[in-house]
């Protein structure tokens, strides 16, 4: 388990906007992999498996490591300062659609490892630059709060108790790869990042030790709100009780349509604040499922960098190394967002 980094990157969150990395799955899905290229070696024991695994991305930190730590490589040379691990939907539950669920634990400790390799080497070439390692938690692919059944409201596929228990095993596979912090992200329905935030706690108090969380939401429409109907606040009201080093928004809408749930999101939050849109809405027709260039997303980015909204900033759903690059370039000389922290507001209150 790496030392709990949360004093150095608060000190770095205070001084300086720090960059996180773009999105994984769109250099992926560049390299056009094979059905043969996602089994890997015969080593990696999946020639004969049962289930079609090509467009398991997650996966690949074991069978094409090399490509994984070239996509860490490619973000940490366009300014990224924080890279995630390849794990979005290397849960048990998110697993189990490829016939993997009892490999979730090898896949979070192996994407783990390859990011923490390519964040030393990084690190050892700037001593005074340090990059670090965000171990991702995606969503699964189920909801505990909202029914898969349009005919039946209180039907679910999925209780909280066994969510709790498939991201207590992911974080713990994160940690024994060396991640610095965890990040719960792409949050569709805050009781899946409520079993998720107790599933990590767990972990914790097991190992008598805890690395810094992130928690960041996701809008899914134009009312504002999450896909279990939470609004910025109400979201950052459930989740404050983990006290997260940071929270903040991702995927969804893009940048554009972000900034008013962002800037709620900021006026209320008692700590660091962190944006990671897509390169706008999705368009089929794109190259990367996206439209915004490099330098729309980093205009953007640079809009609520300038307003006061945010610590932390980078790219999701269509973005690049270009749009890091871009992004990193566009809020290099303007400071971060000041921290009201919990204390001074229950005061204030």
């Amino acid at each position: 388990m790496q030392p709990d980094r949360t004093a150095e990157l608060s000190a770095l969150l205070d001084r300086r906007i720090l960059i996180l990395d773009g999105a994984m799955g769109t250099m992926i899905q560049q390299r056009r992999l094979s059905e043969s290229d996602f089994r890997g070696a015969p080593a990696c024991g999946l020639a004969g498996h049962a289930h079609d695994l090509k467009g398991d991305n997650d996966l690949l930190s074991i069978t094409q490591p090399d490509v994984v730590r070239a996509i860490h490589d490619a973000y940490f040379e366009a300014g990224a300062d924080i890279v995630e691990t390849n794990t979005f939907s290397a849960t048990s539950i998110a697993q189990a659609d490829y016939g993997l669920a009892a490999r979730a634990h090898e896949l979070n400790r192996a994407a783990a490892a390859v990011a923490r390799e390519s964040a030393d080497r990084w690190t050892a070439r700037t001593p005074d630059r340090p990059r670090f390692v965000a171990g991702a938690l995606g969503p699964t692919n189920r909801t505990a709060s909202i029914s898969p059944d349009v005919h039946d409201p209180a039907a679910r596929n999925v209780t909280f108790d066994e969510l709790a228990v498939a991201y207590h095993d992911a974080a713990q596979g994160l940690v024994e790869g060396g991640v610095d912090l965890l990040l719960v992200e792409t949050v569709i329905d805050t009781l899946n990042a409520k079993a998720a935030l107790f599933g990590i706690a767990t972990l914790f108090d097991e190992l008598g030790a805890r690395l810094p969380l992130i928690v960041s939401g996701t809008i899914t429409d134009a009312s504002g709100r999450t896909l279990s109907g939470q609004t910025p606040e109400a979201f950052w009201n459930s989740v404050m009780h983990a006290e997260p080093l940071s929270v903040g928004l991702n995927c969804a809408l893009g940048a554009a349509l972000m900034r008013p749930y962002l800037e709620e999101l900021a006026h209320v939050a008692d700590t660091y604040v962190s944006c990671y849109p897509n390169a706008g809405l999705p368009n089929p027709m794109s190259e990367t499922g996206y439209d915004e260039t490099p330098a729309e997303t980093a205009r953007l980015i640079a809009d609520f960098a300038g307003s006061g909204f945010v610590n932390l900033v980078g790219g999701c759903c269509g973005t690049t190394p270009a749009h890091v690059r871009a992004i990193a370039e566009a809020v290099a000389s303007i400071a971060p967002r000041k921290v009201a922290r919990r204390a001074a507001l229950r005061a204030a209150a």
